[in-house]
């Protein structure tokens, strides 16, 4: 098998992300040499790829679906909003320019030729390449200068599939919608639709689908059932609105509460605690769910400032100070670890200039142009375990009291704690087991709580869950008219959907 398609949503959420990685696992249990790719990604959740490029999160799940390594050109440009009107472009995997939303529509021109080459090196490596849209491709006001949705089907001559999320209402007329919004030539490359989250007796469905068909005379590919606690690295904070499930315990419950800061970045951070047993994680923004969970964490954030400067207006500085003199847990990861300190000196991020922090940590940082972006490993002497990681910050927190939380690889510091508040520089730590265990047991004791944590291989566990998704494809999808679009390409027989439109 030989080619590539495009998976589009009819809306952000839709299951795009989920549908690439369900492709990519099938692909690959097949034998088949296959890639994930998205040109444009706007996100806050972001890994460090191999050899130290930042890509979205999304996009490194997907590489794990597909069973290869993730690497920069599996996502060139990732928007990184870090304000209401403000975001980072990072561009193959580096910083490259700050801007509002008009000036990225002005970068676009010299980004279509970086797009096109790493898709072409994708091509050029793998039999597949799976390619996901971004937000709608009807987004008509941003058609003219698209990267990602109908500008790199019509560029690369792939073949699009459209998904809709039905749980939400209203998923034929987002279908028919979407697909009468585009000009004839975009039309061409929709070639057919998943519906995704269905619950229901297909009984009732049917007729709809036959509609939808004989409307657009384009074929659905197939129907996804909801599919409960998946536990797949959600790309935006779209997902948090999801309650986290209770997983049924044998050794007591620990109550976590994150919160929820406007500029909230790799939230995925927590997704090991919460597929532990026993283990609740929530998200909030209430000053009494600070005060009565057995951890608090402090997540990253893309505004550190701002989300300061919000903390303070909710009154969450006072339940954090409150909790941390009656010696209850407190984790800060990345920019969580930023605020906990005394100070922050930012000409950087938010052009703030010296701002005090919480003052829960005796730790002060100073923001930089120059981004850190690597891969970690050490030890903690305090949780008694080896732990690992990866950095990505322009802050640097310099620690002038308490007690290291890590010791790196090569024998330095990394991170706070005093007393039973914690900070570090490092995501990805609680994915390591014995290193959330031990956490766990921590908490446990401080809070005086009856908890052994379960024996949780969480590499085990996202395994099985991205084989969930090649399961859903394969027992639910055409997958024999999928392969013939993946080899064949764009059919020529797609009619026209024509509505009285302006000239272009």
């Amino acid at each position: 098998m030989k080619g590539a398609l495009l998976v589009a949503g009819t809306h952000s959420d839709a299951g795009k992300s989920v549908v690439t990685a369900g492709l990519c696992r099938w692909l690959h249990r097949r034998g088949v040499s296959v890639a994930p790719f998205k040109a444009q990604n706007m996100a806050l959740n972001s890994v460090v790829a191999r050899g130290g490029f930042e890509i979205g999160r999304a996009q490194a799940m997907q590489a794990a679906a597909a069973g290869v390594e993730a690497e920069v050109a599996m996502n060139p440009i990732l928007i990184k909003p870090s304000g209401e009107r403000h975001s980072q472009v990072v561009v193959m995997g580096r910083p490259y320019a700050d801007v509002g939303a008009r000036g990225y529509q002005e970068l676009k021109d010299e980004l279509r030729p970086i797009v096109a080459t790493a898709l072409a090196g994708l091509r050029a490596r793998y039999d597949v390449v799976i390619c996901e849209g971004a937000g709608s491709p009807a987004e008509i006001n941003l058609r003219a200068a698209d990267l990602t949705n109908m500008g790199l089907a019509r560029a690369a001559g792939l073949p699009v599939l459209l998904v809709g999320d039905i749980d939400r209402g209203g998923v034929f007329a987002s279908l028919l919608g979407t697909l009468a919004a585009l000009a004839v030539a975009d039309q061409r490359h929709i070639a057919g639709f998943v519906v995704n989250k269905f619950r229901g007796d297909h009984a009732i469905l049917a007729p709809g689908l036959e509609q939808i068909t004989g409307l657009t005379g384009r074929p659905v590919l197939g129907v996804l059932p909801f599919a409960e606690d998946l536990g797949i690295d959600a790309e935006d904070s779209l997902a948090v609105e999801m309650a986290r499930a209770d997983v049924p315990a044998a050794g007591g419950t620990l109550d976590v509460a994150v919160v929820r800061l406007r500029w909230m970045s790799n939230f995925t951070d927590l997704d090991a605690l919460a597929r532990e047993p026993g283990v609740r994680v929530r998200f909030t923004r209430s000053p009494v769910d600070v005060a009565r969970a057995d951890l608090v964490v402090l997540p990253g954030t893309k505004a550190t400032v701002e989300d300061l400067a919000r903390l303070r207006d909710g009154g969450l500085d006072v339940a954090l100070a409150a909790r941390a003199a009656a010696g209850d847990p407190i984790l800060g990861l990345c920019g969580g670890y930023q605020l906990l300190g005394e100070r922050i000196d930012d000409d950087v991020e938010s052009g703030a200039g010296r701002v005090a922090g919480l003052g829960l940590l005796p730790v002060t940082t100073r923001f930089s142009a120059d981004k850190v972006l690597r891969t970690v490993r050490g030890h903690s002497a305090l949780l008694g375990s080896d732990v690992g990681g990866y950095e990505i910050r322009h802050g640097h927190p310099a620690a002038h009291g308490g007690t290291p939380l890590i010791t790196d690889a090569q024998g330095a510091p990394e991170g706070c704690a005093v007393g039973a508040t914690l900070g570090t520089s490092w995501h990805g730590l609680l994915e390591h087991d014995a290193a959330r265990r031990a956490l766990l047991r921590w908490v446990a004791a401080r809070r005086r709580i009856d908890f052994t944590p379960a024996l949780v291989d969480f590499g085990a566990e996202r395994e099985r869950q991205l084989d969930r998704l090649g399961d859903l494809v394969e027992e639910h999808l055409d997958t024999d008219r999928l392969r013939a679009l993946i080899e064949n390409g764009v059919p020529t027989d797609l009619p026209d959907l024509l509505l009285e439109r302006a000239p272009c």
